[in-house]
């Protein structure tokens, strides 16, 4: 009798609910790559010498982790996969998932940027007149890892979102 008077969702209520939970999924992926980087780098930090491209590395990557950490509760925190809030349809449903796309695109351009800068901070590093070449360094191959991580991350979220 119970099972009678329960409505199936509709289909836009499940698409919906699906895309949440594999958005909250991959935030988690961010969220867990961010406390790996702060356990890491935090752990070398003080065991580095400011005079070396380790300590900058693992300083920025401690930036970076704290970031990306934010960005991941946060986002987690913003998901819906149960209800959706009240008033919300299908044309909001669709639209709310076209824009999460669209920001791990448009992160995709960025990280691509990240790279390049990382790329210009190594070459910098290698300038006989380069002040603090050991910071450019350790810079460089910090913004490296983490573009490189978050293209990767990025890419795969638009891809695994707009299936």
């Amino acid at each position: 009798m119970l099972l009678s008077t329960l409505v199936a969702a509709p289909a836009w209520l499940a698409a919906y609910q699906h895309h949440e939970l594999l958005l909250g999924r991959g935030l988690s992926v961010l969220g867990v790559w961010a406390l790996l980087n702060l356990a890491v780098s935090g752990y070398h930090l003080p065991r580095t010498d400011r005079r070396e491209s380790a300590h900058h590395f693992h300083l920025m990557n401690c930036a970076w982790a704290f970031v990306n950490a934010v960005l991941a509760a946060v986002g987690i925190l913003r998901t819906h996969p149960g209800r959706p809030p009240v008033g919300f349809g299908p044309s909001g449903a669709l639209a709310d998932m076209h824009l999460t796309g669209q920001i791990f695109l448009f992160n995709a351009i960025l990280d691509i940027g990240y790279l390049m800068v990382a790329l210009w901070l190594l070459n910098r590093a290698t300038y006989p007149s380069a002040r603090r070449p050991e910071r450019l360094y350790g810079y460089g191959r910090s913004v490296q890892l983490q573009g490189a991580f978050l293209l990767i991350f990025d890419v795969a979220m638009w891809w695994i979102l707009g299936r």
